[in-house]
């Protein structure tokens, strides 16, 4: 009987066993902490199972597990039993699970999430989300670049997702749009208390090419390098360093995009108000250059006042050279003020100016027909140039080489280099030319040859060459040619034929020009003269004698 009793109570059992269902795999189960040992905690999950698992698993990162004999504890039951006849679980998975359905609401939702960053992978951070692991890139840690997150490893702070997978486990968060959002209520809250044209004190945050934006206390302004001070900055870390306590002006604010533009200059007087006090058109300044272009130079008259030196005013013979070969940055140099425009706000300078033009004063020492000296410096297919005093040219045109040879054979006896002698005929300041004759040195040598020689005179002359249409004969170094009619008073003796080379002969000055160096001479000419006086002198045309017998009556008086 009582064996009977025992059996049934057996059954009972078994069959209250086989109505409780066993938990699926793959689930969520509560748990009961029953031991601690060997780092691991064994844990029962019920229907006469247990398992274990990591303590590390019940820890958040950076921190040790707070586990004791008796918690309550949730895992992720991956298998009823594995090789061991003990239940697979995981809390870390359980976390998991319980992360994603809350992460998802909050995505859902769009709210922000807490998490910490507790690793470094390639294009940016891990953060453990409580359970989930999500991907922080690089560009959403801040708003500017981050070159050391060390500070920011382990703490606690919010995140907002900006994408999610669950199927694929990709969770991607941005910590800068947190701090965007924050910064820009701030900066609502600040700019609301800015007006333009106030003054506000700052701090120097960032430095750039460009300018430096400076903390008005939650919101950043910009300071352009050309609103730091009126005269040239050329990199605002000369005037600026990072943390520095400034003054500035409020110069513009936009309301829609949050920017505020700043300016330090517009707290100081501004220069331009006397410039054209200080410096009147046609005063002399020192000054010093600060930057050189292509163009030109600038020179700093005083600290925000700078000119232009244009490149066509550097110098009075140097053309078509760059304005660095002809000055240098920062060195100090005399210029003259030409013109001043306030409303551009800009100043023409010339550096020539300051200097005399020197075709003026060669000029002044070297009046027309004075005799230089000086090298050939190029040679055209219009002439020479020939290098003078004061480093400027003179030219020697074609026709103004040789009287004897055309000038583009005559201009073939001369190289680059050659030294030469030529008269100055001509200096044209305005045009910046002077003209230059290697003939005219010739003129100097005809005038001592005919000396004391008036036109009518008779001088004698050396037959040099006889041609068709006359002879050619040359006195005192003179050439002349004297032509087959003006070769004798008679036709019947106009033959060039019966003069030779070496022969002297008496002729008449018919005219003398020493600017062409012609000298006319004829044989004729002095026969009719003497004639004429023989006629005066010995005879009338009315006392009967023949022209023979008068000239015959002078011979023998002459002899």
């Amino acid at each position: 009987m009582c064996a009977k009793a025992t059996m049934e109570e057996f059954e009972a059992l078994l069959n209250e066993s086989f109505e409780i269902d066993t938990p699926d795999e793959g689930s969520v189960v509560k748990g009961r902490v029953i031991a601690i040992e060997a780092g691991q905690a064994i844990i029962d999950v019920g229907y006469k199972m247990e398992g274990r698992v990591d303590l590390k698993e019940f820890a958040n990162p950076g921190e040790e597990a707070k586990l004791a004999i008796g918690d309550e504890v949730e895992v992720y039951l991956d298998r009823v039993e594995n090789a061991r006849g003990e239940a697979s679980i995981s809390r870390e998975k359980a976390r998991r699970e319980e992360a994603w359905d809350r992460l998802e609401k909050a995505y859902a939702d769009e709210e922000r999430v807490e998490g910490a960053i507790f690793g470094r992978v390639k294009g940016g951070f891990t953060v453990d989300l409580g359970g989930a692991v999500a991907f922080l890139p690089g560009s959403q840690v801040d708003v500017r670049p981050v070159r050391d997150a060390g500070p920011l490893m382990g703490l606690k702070q919010p995140f907002q997702i900006l994408k999610m997978d669950r199927r694929r486990g990709n969770i991607v968060v941005s910590r800068r749009a947190i701090l965007e959002e924050s910064r820009a209520e701030q900066r609502a809250e600040v700019i609301a208390n800015l007006t333009e044209g106030q003054t506000v004190k700052g701090v120097v945050k960032n430095i750039t090419e460009y300018g430096a934006f400076v903390d008005l206390g939650g919101v950043d302004g910009l300071l352009h390098v050309t609103d730091m001070a009126w005269r040239r900055v050329n990199h605002p870390s000369e005037i600026l360093s990072i943390g520095e306590s400034v003054d500035v002006q409020v110069i513009k604010i936009n309301k829609d995009s949050h920017r505020i533009s700043l300016g330090m200059k517009q707290l100081q007087a501004d220069p331009w108000d006397t410039v054209s006090d200080k410096f009147p058109l046609g005063s002399v300044h020192n000054g010093r250059v600060t930057n050189i272009t292509d163009y030109g130079a600038f020179v700093e008259l005083e600290a925000g006042v700078e000119g232009l030196v244009h490149v066509s005013e550097m110098s009075w013979t140097k053309k078509n050279v760059h304005p660095g070969k002809i000055v240098s940055t920062s060195q100090e140099v005399d210029v003259m003020v030409l013109e001043i425009d306030e409303a551009k706000r800009r100043v023409s300078l010339g550096l020539k100016q300051t200097m005399r033009n020197p075709w003026e004063v060669f000029a002044e020492t070297h009046p027309s027909g004075t005799v230089i000296e000086g090298e050939v410096k190029n040679i055209t297919e219009f002439g020479l140039f020939i290098g003078l005093d004061g480093d400027i040219d003179g030219m020697v045109h074609l026709s103004d080489i040789s009287w004897d040879a055309r000038g583009e054979d005559a201009i073939q006896d001369f190289r680059k280099g050659d030294m030469v002698k030529a008269v100055v005929q001509d200096v044209d300041v305005e045009k910046e030319r002077i003209s230059l004759s290697i003939k005219a040195l010739e003129n100097e040598h005809m005038a001592e040859a005919v000396d004391g020689v008036k036109r009518g005179s008779v001088v004698t002359a050396l037959v040099t060459a006889i041609e068709d249409g006359g002879v050619e004969v040359e006195y005192n170094g003179v050439k002349s040619f004297i032509r087959r009619s003006d070769l004798a008073r008679d036709r019947q003796d106009q033959r060039p034929e019966r003069f030779q080379v070496g022969d002297k002969i008496d002729a008449r000055v018919t005219n003398i020009d020493t600017k062409t160096r012609r000298l006319g001479l004829s044989i004729k000419a002095r026969e009719i003269a003497e004639e004429k006086e023989a006629v005066e002198q010995y005879g009338s045309s009315d006392s009967g004698a023949s022209l023979g017998d008068i000239l015959g009556a002078a011979l023998n008086r002459n002899n």
